[in-house]
């Protein structure tokens, strides 16, 4: 299907509208960013059952994610996280946290994750020069993934990365190694297994709850600081690993109109996110400066974390 990218007014009228084609397994958008035809182990992105060094702990990885994603899980790490009262840090000293971390969960690359959100900023800075809102949420959407180190509890990967989904409802079979869920709780549970669940038609995914990992902290990091980002960042921060929903379509049963608004911005956030993933270095101490001014006008000096 195709889908027309009406820019809200609020985001400026900088921004081109931009249509984005979209089938079972592919995600075009038409621009200036190039997409490469292979990742950095000359596979294409997200092909899960791909020969290659990385695809049996990447199937690992989400055999327990999908046991151990329930919904008790879930509401225990949002209340315990929710607290923010691990750390007080700046924006940039979280990044430079990231140095040592890899995503066992993703297929595509081995890189530390703070080149990849060097990577998604910059591309996003090229072809969107004047929504510097968007640039920074490149930089800052994978910044969650510090839950991984012991200063944040050292949290399994499987509790930290991959691919997001609702808990609380069935769990859909576009979900990447689906078959997994068979051995999680929820899956007999009665109140949890049919389509709504505990939800209702159109209730907003601001009131569903999604596997916990680094993009629902992140979210309350950014939200709980009183960033002034606008609400298509905190959006594509909180959902940009959602891929049953931007990618395959799943779940919309649950947006409501501000959602939809929200969705056309995530469509064009994924492009870069996922297909920037690279070899190409990025110099850090040339655009530090950028970033850093970004980072002063939407975010406080010192976040709780």
């Amino acid at each position: 299907m195709t889908i027309l990218i009406d820019q809200p007014d609020y985001f400026g009228s900088d921004v081109e509208a931009k249509t984005v084609a979209v089938n079972e397994r592919e995600l075009v958008l038409d621009g200036e960013f190039v997409i490469p035809h292979a990742n950095s182990f000359g596979h294409t992105f997200r092909d899960y059952d791909a020969e290659s060094e990385r695809r049996e702990g990447v199937e690992n990885f989400y055999r327990k994610n999908h046991i151990y994603q329930s919904f008790d899980f879930v509401k225990k790490m949002r209340e315990e996280y929710g607290k923010l009262n691990r750390v007080e840090m700046s924006i940039w000293e979280c990044c430079e946290l990231l140095n040592e971390v890899v995503d066992e969960s993703d297929p595509d690359l081995d890189e530390p994750q703070i080149e990849h959100l060097l990577q998604t900023a910059e591309a996003i800075r090229k072809e969107y020069p004047n929504e510097d809102w968007l640039h920074l949420t490149g930089l800052i959407h994978d910044l969650g993934k510090v839950l991984l180190l012991p200063s944040f509890g050292g949290l399994p990967q499987w509790a930290v990365v991959g691919d997001t989904y609702p808990v609380g409802c069935r769990f859909d079979e576009s979900i990447v190694h689906n078959k997994y869920f068979k051995e999680n709780p929820d899956y007999y549970n009665s109140a949890y297994n049919t389509r709504y669940g505990i939800y209702s038609e159109k209730c907003g995914l601001n009131n569903v709850m999604m596997s916990w990992g680094h993009d629902d902290y992140m979210y309350l990091v950014a939200k709980e600081n009183n960033t002034t980002l606008p609400s298509a960042a905190l959006f594509i921060i909180r959902y940009h690993s959602f891929y049953a929903l931007h990618r395959e379509g799943a779940y919309k049963h649950l947006m409501n109109d501000e959602d939809v608004e929200n969705l056309k911005w995530l469509h064009v956030f994924n492009k870069f996110d996922l297909y920037s993933k690279s070899k190409v270095r990025v110099d850090v101490e040339e655009v530090k400066p950028y970033y850093l001014s970004l980072i002063e006008k939407y975010f406080p000096a010192k976040l709780k974390w």
